[in-house]
C-alpha cells in the first residue's frame, strides 16, 4: 500500500505552526504543574471517602459473552490484544504482561462477563479466586491503574458483583468493598489529571459506584454532575463524540445504557444530561452505519463488533431512518435504493481527543446493499506502530493526496513533539459542505484547505447519487487557495481502496475497472478515459486481521485546475 510512503511527509511547517505547538506544549506542561500543586488536596480529599457497608444493585452488563472461554480461563489461558498467554498454574497478576494492552484487559476484568455466562459453580469459584489474586497483587502492575483501565474494573466489579459475591466469606466480601472504594477514591483523585475518552469514562463509573453501593447523597450529587459536566464537554449536539471515533459511540452506550438502569433502579431520575445523551447517539450510530451492519471506517474505527452494535441498536426507541448529516461530528450521508455512501466531512479533532483521529478529510464509503465496495483501510485492531501511523495516513483513506503527503500533521514521537505525539497538530480548518436533493438523486459538494498552506490548494469534491442508486458521479478537483504554496507541487494521486471480498479488473484499455461483488453485482469505475492503475492496498478492519486488498489509483499533476471527473456505475 502506498501509505507506507507517507512516512516524514506531513503537511506543516512555517513559524506559525510552531509557534502553535509552541503553545500546546506549554499548555500541556502548565497542566502539569496545576495538577501537581494541588496533589495534597486531592489526595485530603480522597480520604474521605469511605468504604461502603454493602452494595444494593448490580447493573446489568450488556456486553456479548461466551461461556466457553470460562473453560479456557480455568484452564489457565488468558488471551487479550492479540496476545495469548498460558500461566501454567500461576495466577495471571503474577505474571509479566506482554504488552501493555493485555495488561490493560486483564486488570480492567472485563472478561468476567463470561465467566458468569458459564453459569457453574466452578466458574463463581474460579472468578473469587482470581480477584482474591488481583488483590493479593495490588499494586505490581502499573497499567492496572491507569484511569481507563480502573474505570472499567470498577464496572466490571459493580456488574459481576453478583457472581464474585455469591457464597463468599463475609472478610472477602469487605475486602472487596475497600478496594472498590479505594478504586473509587483513586478515581476520584485522578479525576483533574484525566483527559479525552478515560476522562468520561471515569465519570461514568464513578457515578455507577455512587448508585450501586449505600453511598452518602453528597457523592452521588457529586458523581451526577461530574458525568453531566463531562457528557457536556465530549457529546457534540449531533450525537457524535469529539474525538469523530464511531467506535466511542459504541463502547459509550454499552456503558451509559446499564448506568441508566442503575439510576431507575435506585428510584432515582437519572441525570438529564445522560438520558440527552442517549437519545442523540443512537441516531449517531445508524447514520454511520452500512447495509451490513458495520460502521464505516473513519478516524480509530476498525472491525465492527456486530454483537455490540446489535445490543445498542435493541434500544433505539425510534428506529426510523437514519440521519443524512452529522454536521458537529463533520459526517454526511447519501442513501439511494440500497446504496449508502458516508463521508468524512469534519475538521480534525482537537488535541488529545486526535490520538487515534485519521487525516481522511473528504474520504467516503460505498456500500450497495450488504456488501461493502469502496472503502477505507480502517484501523489496526492489533499491530504495532508501524501499522497504526500507516492507517492514519490519507493514503491510507478513499481521497486525494498531493505528493504523497497527509492532510494533516501528525505530531511524532521525539524532540519538543514528544509532549503531543500522536496528536494532530495541523490539518484542515476551513471545510464547505452544501448538499442539494435533485430530481435524479442528491448530491454533496464538498472542499477542505488541508494542502493550503504548503502547496496552495484546495481540494474540493463532489459526489452525486442516483435516485436508484446504480449510480454514483463523482469529481474531484484542485483549485488555487488564496494563501500559501510554501512548496510547489508534483503529482496528486485520487484514491479508491477496494473491500477485500470484492474482485476488481480492468477492463478494456486500462481507462475503467470492472467490480465483481460477492452476491454476484457487478459495478464498473471509469474516469472520463483517464489512465485507472490497480495497486495493492492493505484493509485493517477484518475480524481475521490485515487482509489484501486494492485500490483504483488515478494520478496527474498537481496544479490548480487539475480535475478527475469518474464514475461508479452498477452494470
Amino acid at each position: 500500500m502506498d501509505c507506507a510512503r507517507q512516512e516524514g511527509k506531513l503537511t506543516g511547517g512555517g513559524l506559525t505552526e510552531r509557534a502553535k505547538l509552541a503553545a500546546i506544549v506549554a499548555q500541556r506542561y502548565a497542566s502539569r504543574s496545576v495538577r501537581a500543586a494541588t496533589a495534597p488536596v486531592r489526595a485530603f480529599g480522597r480520604m474521605r471517602m469511605r468504604a461502603p457497608e454493602r452494595l444494593l444493585i448490580a447493573p446489568q452488563d450488556i456486553r456479548t459473552a461466551d461461556a466457553t472461554r470460562a473453560e479456557d480461563i480455568y484452564a489457565g489461558y488468558f488471551a487479550f490484544g492479540g496476545r495469548i498467554v498460558n500461566t501454567q498454574g500461576r495466577s495471571p497478576f503474577d505474571l509479566h504482561p506482554p504488552s501493555a494492552e493485555w495488561a490493560r484487559a486483564l486488570n480492567g476484568f472485563g472478561w468476567l462477563r463470561h465467566l458468569r455466562a458459564a453459569e457453574t459453580s466452578l466458574a463463581r469459584v474460579n472468578a473469587r479466586a482470581l480477584v482474591d489474586d488481583y488483590l493479593a497483587a495490588r499494586g505490581r502492575n502499573p497499567e492496572a491503574f491507569d484511569a481507563a483501565t480502573s474505570a472499567r474494573r470498577i464496572l466490571s466489579w459493580l456488574s459481576q458483583s453478583t457472581l464474585v459475591l455469591e457464597g463468599a466469606e463475609a472478610e472477602f466480601y469487605h475486602r472487596f468493598l475497600r478496594a472498590l472504594a479505594r478504586d473509587a477514591a483513586q478515581l476520584q483523585d485522578a479525576l483533574g489529571a484525566t483527559s479525552g475518552l478515560p476522562h468520561l469514562m471515569a465519570t461514568v463509573a464513578l457515578a455507577a459506584y455512587a448508585m450501586c453501593a449505600d453511598t452518602p447523597t453528597r457523592l452521588q450529587t457529586r458523581a451526577a454532575a461530574q458525568l453531566s459536566d463531562a457528557i457536556g464537554a465530549q457529546i457534540l449536539p449531533d450525537g457524535g463524540h469529539v474525538s469523530r471515533n464511531p467506535q466511542a459511540l459504541i463502547d459509550l452506550l454499552l456503558d451509559f445504557l446499564p448506568l441508566r438502569q442503575a439510576y431507575v433502579a435506585r428510584g432515582a431520575a437519572p441525570p438529564p444530561a445522560l438520558l440527552n445523551a442517549i437519545d442523540r447517539i443512537i441516531p449517531a450510530l445508524r447514520l454511520l452505519r452500512h447495509g451490513d451492519s458495520s460502521l464505516a471506517l473513519f478516524n480509530g474505527m476498525g472491525v465492527t463488533a456486530p454483537d455490540r452494535l446489535a445490543t445498542v441498536l435493541h434500544y433505539d426507541d425510534a428506529r426510523g431512518a437514519a440521519p443524512l448529516s452529522a454536521p458537529h461530528s463533520g459526517y454526511q450521508r447519501l442513501e439511494a435504493a440500497d446504496t449508502i455512501l458516508i463521508a468524512d466531512a469534519g475538521a480534525p479533532p482537537p488535541g488529545l481527543y486526535s490520538l487515534e483521529a485519521h487525516a481522511g478529510c473528504l474520504s467516503f464509503e460505498l456500500s450497495s446493499g450488504l456488501q461493502r465496495i469502496i472503502v477505507n483501510c480502517g484501523a489496526p485492531a492489533v499491530g504495532g506502530a508501524a501499522a497504526r501511523e500507516a492507517a492514519r495516513q490519507t493514503a491510507a483513506h478513499s481521497t486525494l493526496t498531493i505528493d504523497d503527503v497527509s492532510s494533516c500533521r501528525i505530531a511524532h514521537d521525539s524532540g519538543m513533539e514528544r509532549v503531543v505525539a500522536g496528536q494532530i497538530v495541523a490539518g484542515p480548518a476551513q471545510i464547505a459542505v452544501k448538499r442539494e436533493t435533485l430530481a435524479e438523486g442528491a448530491l454533496l459538494d464538498l472542499s477542505h484547505d488541508g494542502y493550503a498552506k504548503r502547496f496552495g490548494l484546495i481540494h474540493e469534491r463532489r459526489v452525486a447519487l442516483k435516485s436508484d442508486g446504480a449510480q454514483l458521479v463523482g469529481e474531484d478537483r484542485l483549485t488555487a487557495a488564496a494563501t500559501g504554496a510554501q512548496t510547489a507541487p508534483q503529482a496528486f494521486a485520487l484514491r479508491f481502496h477496494v473491500h477485500p471480498s470484492v474482485s476488481a479488473m480492468h477492463a478494456g484499455e486500462e481507462t475503467a475497472v470492472v467490480l465483481d461483488l460477492p452476491d454476484g453485482q457487478r459495478w464498473m469505475f471509469d474516469a472520463g478515459g483517464l489512465p485507472v492503475a490497480l495497486e495493492e492496498s492493505v484493509f485493517f478492519a477484518s475480524p481475521d486481521g490485515a487482509r489484501a486488498c486494492q485500490q483504483i489509483v488515478v494520478t496527474g499533476k498537481a496544479e490548480a485546475g487539475a480535475e478527475v471527473q469518474w464514475a461508479l456505475s452498477r452494470l
